[in-house]
């Protein structure tokens, strides 16, 4: 199974649809995710069909238990969960925050190349993070 099919399957088992342009963006990030970990070390998982799984698919499950709002993701790392549900929901708003910069600059690469208008990504730590206005819901 190629990882567009696995990643089908996956979604069609929680009950979700996704269109073409999302699951190609989806893709799209986990081969952004393999090119950068090279160098990185972002995740300890590197085959890509793991990445489906223990990445996308772990992330995307728990959307049937979120709601649309302002969502900040704390210690976002690789952009997991934040960067995928924000290609999942475009519609929502979403703040991915760490404290480490290469981190926070393969999440700000993804959000240039796969085209995310609804995500922004802060460099701090949370303890010294002062936003300009409160977050409804918190990953």
């Amino acid at each position: 199974m190629n990882l567009d099919e696995q990643l089908a399957s996956g979604l069609e088992q929680m009950g979700l649809a996704l269109n073409d342009e999302r699951r190609v963006r989806l893709l799209g990030y986990i081969a952004l995710l393999q090119k950068w970990n090279r160098v990185y070390s972002l995740t300890a998982i590197r085959q890509p069909e793991k990445i489906v799984s223990h990445h996308l698919l772990d992330s995307i499950a728990v959307l049937p238990y979120l709601w649309q709002g302002r969502w900040l993701d704390v210690g976002c790392g690789a952009g997991l969960p934040g960067l995928v549900l924000a290609l999942m929901r475009p519609e929502w708003t979403f703040t991915l925050l760490d404290s480490n910069s290469k981190k926070t600059s393969f999440v700000q690469q993804a959000i240039i190349e796969l085209g995310l208008r609804n995500v922004n990504i802060c460099c701090t730590r949370v303890k010294n993070w002062q936003p300009e206005r409160k977050f409804e819901f918190q990953l």
